[in-house]
């Protein structure tokens, strides 16, 4: 009597019996396991995918890493492409720092590593949360080079956004926390500039830099046009009221839970207070170095005028503020080439000589994810 045929394996027979195979062939894009199964002798016909999602994948990462990569060289072609376009002004600047007092160069260096870290400071200040201080300060060394691209501390802001992003705080709060770095820092700035002018008897020679009533028409026409502007898309655009509202109330109770935690109040008025004098001693120090030939007290009180005056110009570089500088140390009583060569010699040590490190730093963060 023949033996009766063997049925075939049932879809349960065939799916335990696959689950049971310790190690299925690799396969063969990924080298991970694959859809054979050894023990069966049964293999899948087409493209499986199981191995065409990870090619998909893979090729669709092509993209992403050309982005990346053409961001990583964006700052430094830019550092490039700006030195080759100023070469007169950075060989004037770096050739008259070459035969000044290298001594006061050196504290004036000190003062600029000083900023970045009263900028990082006040950014921790203004968050209720901590991020890693080393990273933060190496963002905020990056943003000095982003600030040459965007005018107005918009690339410093950007980076700084970033940063927060990678680092895992809501959009609201980074935001948020930006608006309050910069109120609070133009607040503390101008009330040090108060301070100076109480105390120091040149305040007299600042009149002569006030600009005419005539002037102030314009300007004063631009502020309540933006204003009015801003006020009447918020009417009008409904879309837009939820965000700014959610935006404000976000940003007003950041601001208090900094404000109920004394770590976090002294970070942020403490570093919004020492930015303007560190600054200001960065200064001081290239005109002692330069021959400039004013008292410090003078320096630090051109400088404040000068910044706070122009300071809001969205001019990339700062270049609506060294001049006005240049015309404030005049006013004070310095000759005019002193004067220029010591806010060129500023720029220099402060902006232009970590404007190259800063985008070797702002390309390594952003090959890292970090901002």
């Amino acid at each position: 009597m023949s033996p009766a045929p063997t049925p075939p394996p049932s879809t349960s027979t065939f799916t335990s019996a696959c689950t049971s195979c310790p190690l299925p062939p690799p396969c063969p894009e990924t080298g991970g396991p694959g859809p054979k199964c050894a023990d069966l002798g049964t293999e899948t016909t087409g493209a499986d995918p199981e191995c065409a999602a990870p090619a998909r994948s893979a090729g669709a990462r092509g993209p992403g890493r050309s982005l990346r990569l053409a961001l990583c060289l964006a700052p430094l072609l830019f550092a490039a492409g700006w030195a080759a376009a100023n070469r007169p002004v950075v060989y004037e600047g770096f050739r008259r720092l070459v035969s000044a007092d290298p001594g006061w160069l050196a504290a004036g260096a000190g003062f600029t590593c000083l900023t970045w870290v009263a900028a990082s400071s006040i950014r921790q200040g203004a968050l209720p949360d901590p991020v890693p201080p080393r990273l933060l300060l190496a963002s905020q060394f990056a943003a000095g080079a982003a600030n040459h691209v965007l005018p107005g501390g918009l690339g410093a802001h950007a980076v700084t956004l970033r940063f927060l992003r990678g680092q895992g705080v809501p959009l609201e709060r980074a935001t948020a926390s930006i608006g309050l770095y910069s109120l609070v820092k133009s607040v503390a700035k101008a009330l040090v500039l108060v301070v100076f002018l109480a105390a120091s008897p040149a305040r007299r020679r600042l009149g002569e830099l006030i600009p005419d009533g005539r002037l102030l028409i314009p300007l004063a026409a631009g502020v309540g046009g933006a204003v009015t502007v801003a006020g009447v898309l918020l009417t009008v655009v409904r879309p837009l009221r939820r965000p700014v509202a959610r935006l404000l109330r976000t940003a007003v109770s950041d601001a208090r839970a900094v404000h109920a935690r004394p770590r976090r109040v002294l970070a942020l008025w403490g570093g919004a207070v020492a930015m303007p004098l560190v600054q200001a001693g960065a200064l001081a120090c290239v005109g002692a170095s330069l021959g400039l030939g004013l008292p410090w007290e003078q320096v630090v009180l051109a400088h404040l005028a000068a910044g706070t005056a122009v300071g809001a110009v969205p001019a990339p570089g700062g270049l609506a503020v060294d001049a006005a500088l240049v015309w404030t140390l005049v006013a004070f009583g310095s000759s005019p080439a002193p004067a220029t060569a010591t806010v060129i010699g500023y720029r220099v040590l402060t902006d232009w000589a970590p404007l190259l490190p800063g985008a070797l730093v702002l390309s390594t963060l952003i090959r890292r994810n970090v901002v």
